[in-house]
């Protein structure tokens, strides 16, 4: 991994496959780089592009114009080749509390560790901006757990939620 001037860059992985026969060469498939850098104002069109799949899936919630452009601010993006291959950003609530929202890599680029680098980005903001704990509401808590977030909160206590309504 390489920093420069706040952008992470990383090579993708090689994977090696064991030939079946051991008189043929082993080959590899080299992944492409990507870079991660914090999203602008301009980059909401094809924010909204890129995460309108997930929202069809029910895999994120549906945003406005409007609230793309207010996690712009705290957002970073995934690109390879000038394409947006993943996002991630950090909402602040308080000097206290942050939350990790809309966590989203194409399906084409997900085990390259693309997730982890835009998890990281978010908690280096927070880091930055000194909140004390950042929180995440996912159904992926084994890649978030492998993140370092965890259930239980320090002192044993835990994070609660009531519904209020049926949708969102």
């Amino acid at each position: 991994m390489t920093c420069l001037a706040g952008f992470t860059t990383m090579r993708g992985r090689s994977e090696l496959q064991e030939p079946t026969d051991r008189a043929f060469p082993m080959t590899a498939a080299v992944m492409p780089s990507f870079s991660i850098r914090p999203a602008r104002r301009e980059d909401v069109h094809a924010l909204d592009q890129f995460i309108r799949p997930f929202v069809e899936q029910g895999r994120l919630l549906p945003r406005t114009h409007d609230e793309l452009q207010e996690l712009t601010e705290n957002g970073f993006l995934a690109v390879i080749d000038n394409r947006i291959v993943g996002f991630a950003a950090l909402e602040v609530y308080s000097p206290k509390l942050a939350e990790l929202r809309s966590l989203a890599v194409s399906s084409q680029h997900q085990g390259q560790g693309i997730g982890k680098a835009l998890v990281q980005a978010c908690l280096d903001r927070a880091k930055e901006q000194r909140i004390f704990e950042v929180l995440t509401i996912t159904s992926s808590e084994e890649f978030f757990q492998k993140c370092g977030f965890d259930f239980t909160l320090p002192g044993e206590r835990k994070a609660l939620f009531h519904q209020t309504r049926e949708q969102y």
